[in-house]
């Protein structure tokens, strides 16, 4: 018998995303964006993503699709979830609000729509990087600051990888 999961309203397009954020920012919502692969879902995830929309009143996450994540460099098996399982567990999470899945290789497209008032990235990234080839910039960071939002880095919690756990499976199997 096979079963149907249960349709997210929090699971949206840019276009459609684009016109409920409208309707936040007329009613002063503080929008938070974040983005990421989250391909298993671990608790360093969740406090991060907590602690991100603790920053303001909603929090957007834009998703990279499967064909990103493979971009990525993370391994030829990533990502072990896909795209579609991804957003519906992160839109299961009560911290987002929106999830936006995109097919390029950096969330600046969704940021530059979308205009949130806070960028958020992890603690791997450095807010004060200003090169755009390093990898510790934060994409994104000049156009937000451009129309007014701020840049904010969250420190990982300890003991929480995704990568960490793949390799964990590859040797118990």
């Amino acid at each position: 018998m096979s079963q149907q999961l249960t349709p997210n309203p929090k699971l949206f397009t840019l276009d459609k995303a684009t016109d409920l954020v409208s309707e936040w920012k007329q009613k002063g919502e503080v929008l938070v964006f974040t983005n990421g692969c989250f391909d298993i879902l671990h608790p360093g995830h969740v406090d991060y993503l907590q602690k991100a929309k603790n920053l303001g009143s909603k929090l957007i996450l834009g998703l990279n699709s499967d064909d990103s994540v493979r971009r990525l460099n993370k391994g030829p098996e990533r990502p072990l979830n896909s795209e579609w399982s991804r957003a519906f567990v992160l839109a299961g999470l009560t911290a987002i609000d929106m999830v936006v899945p995109f097919n390029e290789d950096t969330p600046l497209k969704l940021i530059s729509a979308l205009k949130p008032d806070i960028l958020v990235k992890g603690g791997d990234y450095d807010e004060s990087e200003s090169d755009p080839t390093s990898k510790n910039y934060i994409v994104g960071k000049r156009e937000v600051e451009e129309f007014g939002g701020s840049v904010k880095t969250i420190p990982f919690l300890n003991g929480f990888s995704t990568s960490d756990l793949v390799e964990k499976i590859k040797r118990f199997g």
